[in-house]
């Protein structure tokens, strides 16, 4: 049962960032695409930690506190205990991006 649940929030997890890979500009659409494959686990897990720990000095120029969270959404492919949490966490921010512009359509 564990095992199910896992590949429905690693199925949530992906929806979510082919959606993302969607909207961005093709070359970096391309590069996503890529990484996230699993045969580029030896390249997305070193990629992740850089990231998290970039994110993490966010206060030093250059590096900023948008690459925590990419970090994070990457080591989740290869994580399973964060697969949920991070497939929740872009649910919520998906619902919450799609209400803030239903709200400000006009009428």
């Amino acid at each position: 049962m564990e095992r199910k649940v896992s590949s429905d929030h690693r199925a949530e997890l992906d929806r979510h960032l082919a959606r993302f890979e969607g909207k961005m500009p093709r070359r970096f659409a391309r590069f996503m695409g890529w990484v996230r494959k699993p045969s580029s686990r030896l390249v997305r897990v070193p990629l992740a930690g850089t990231l998290i720990v970039g994110g993490i000095f966010s206060f030093l120029p250059v590096l900023g506190l948008w690459m925590l969270p990419l970090g994070v959404v990457l080591i989740a492919q290869d994580l399973p205990f964060l697969q949920r949490p991070t497939a929740r966490t872009l649910g919520w921010i998906e619902r919450k991006w799609m209400e803030r512009k239903a709200a400000k359509r006009p009428l």
